[in-house]
């Protein structure tokens, strides 16, 4: 059975002309019909085609059918149909990202949301459509020091991959100062690419936009090779996806953490140093990228546990069955589409879980989650006070005053 463990490289090249042809397109011909990818779904319910179903038509040779459907937009490539699979096919990595991008080629028209972030990305770098020369600004606001390579190109054990929204958006830099400030308690040396970074890519592969992901990886391999480093830390799931998965493909030979896990690792150093009581009830929100994925569940976890003062409370829906904020394969963008089709937003049904804990915070190791359940927050009734923090924004507040 495929692992979610340790990943096995998708084939470049691949196409779904010529993926039955594959190891992979074998795999995808075991499918037993079993309806458990339709069925883990989160928005199976709302699919036309859901994965059994596109399997079926693959089959019977009817996929002009599937194409000419927007039903692969309800996907959020959340993995829960590829980490239940009983015949391990590979959907989220495959076989869905081959179908949205024959399903871009027969739309008549993309939702404009994902349009516009798809534009941004490729001409700007990140999918806000922010000047590149503005990506590094907030290391002004940061109270410990951050490199940036271009200003002193020497070696470092860690590059640090910001990712977007970490460094444009205000609430997405708390996440930044929070990462800088643990990483200097711990006396790790690292720097960052600054105005040089671009946006992974990850969403622009899981959507269907792989040129755009092309073009993004190449930059971003040009600019890795400049400098010398041991390793990659990134906060984004996402970036962290498409460094394990996808940048292997073009050349990428790199070490790749994700911040989680990585502190995680240093508890032992770390643990003394948090000496502020929080007085909280957490309940820790497993993101798709590092749960399903990469089987990270625990590392999360146990960080927040070493905080004083946390106690840790778990939604009904957990670790491998963890509902997804809706945010990957191009979700962060298609809201207004969702709604259009009477759809529920998938925050706004994991943050009732949420609530229902009794939680004073919701936890979260992706940047996405911030903007989406803090949203949530805001349409969801609920008499006590909530707030979504990253598990990093906890441990660096329990590490007190600079």
């Amino acid at each position: 059975m495929y692992s979610i463990v340790e990943p096995e490289l998708c084939e470049k090249g691949v196409t779904l002309e010529n993926v039955l042809d594959s190891p992979e397109g074998k795999r995808i011909l075991t499918c037993i019909q079993c309806g458990t990818c339709a069925g883990t779904c989160p928005y199976g319910e709302y699919m036309e085609y859901p994965p059994r179903r596109i399997i079926n038509m693959l089959r019977r040779g009817h996929m002009d059918e599937v194409f000419k459907s927007d039903s692969i937009l309800r996907c959020v490539a959340c993995y829960a149909c590829m980490a239940k699979c009983p015949r391990g096919i590979r959907l989220s990595d495959i076989l869905l990202p081959l179908v949205k991008e024959q399903v871009l080629a027969n739309l008549p028209e993309i939702p404009a949301e994902l349009q516009k972030s798809l534009q941004n990305a490729l001409r700007y770098g990140n999918p806000m459509g922010e000047s590149s020369r503005k990506r590094a600004n907030w290391v002004t606001t940061s109270k410990t020091p951050v490199k940036i390579l271009a200003n002193d190109p020497q070696p470092v054990d860690v590059l640090w991959f910001v990712e977007c929204y970490t460094s444009y958006y205000g609430r997405g830099q708390d996440n930044s100062r929070a990462t800088a400030k643990l990483f200097n308690a711990l006396g790790i040396d690292f720097a960052i690419l600054g105005n040089e970074e671009k946006c992974a890519g990850d969403c622009g592969q899981l959507t269907w936009e792989t040129g755009l992901f092309e073009t993004l990886t190449d930059y971003n391999m040009v600019v890795f090779k400049k400098y010398d480093f041991k390793r990659i830390v990134t906060g984004d799931a996402h970036a962290f996806n498409a460094f394990r998965i996808r940048y292997p493909m073009y050349g990428f030979d790199y070490k790749v953490e994700h911040t989680t896990p990585f502190f995680a690792q240093y508890l032992d150093r770390l643990k003394p140093k948090l000496k502020k009581p929080l007085n909280l009830t957490v309940t820790y929100h497993d993101a798709c990228c590092l749960g399903r994925r990469a089987n990270i569940y625990d590392e999360g976890r146990d960080l927040l546990k070493a905080i004083p003062g946390i106690k840790l409370v778990e939604m009904t829906h957990n670790r491998i069955n963890s509902i997804c904020c809706g945010g990957g394969g191009g979700g962060m963008w298609l809201d207004t589409f969702f709604k259009q089709k009477g759809m529920e937003r998938l925050s706004e049904r994991r943050i009732k879980e949420a609530i229902a804990t009794g939680a004073d915070v919701l936890a979260v190791s992706c940047p996405y989650e911030i903007y989406r359940f803090e949203d949530a927050l805001k349409t969801i009734p609920h008499e006590k006070p909530m707030v979504v923090r990253d598990v990093v924004e906890l441990l660096a507040e329990s590490l007190g005053e600079d």
